[in-house]
């Protein structure tokens, strides 16, 4: 075993948890579909990583709290 190991199962975690908490956060950050077609702006997707940064941060507290209990 290398030791770099346990750093790439840790990134592993960290990524399936992640995935895992995505569904959760799309909700919570309650943001709409982009209609077939109609793109974004680079100001519109930057306040939309901003929802979904700070919802992920939410989910993954809410998930911590709820297995803590």
């Amino acid at each position: 075993m290398s030791s770099a190991d346990p750093s790439v199962a840790d990134q592993q975690r960290r990524y399936r948890e992640f995935l895992d908490l995505m569904p959760l956060t799309i909700a919570l950050a309650g943001l709409p579909t982009s209609d077939i077609g109609k793109y974004y702006t680079e100001e519109q997707m930057e306040t939309r990583v901003f929802a979904l940064r700070h919802a992920y941060k939410m989910a993954r507290q809410f998930a911590r709290d709820q297995i803590s209990r």
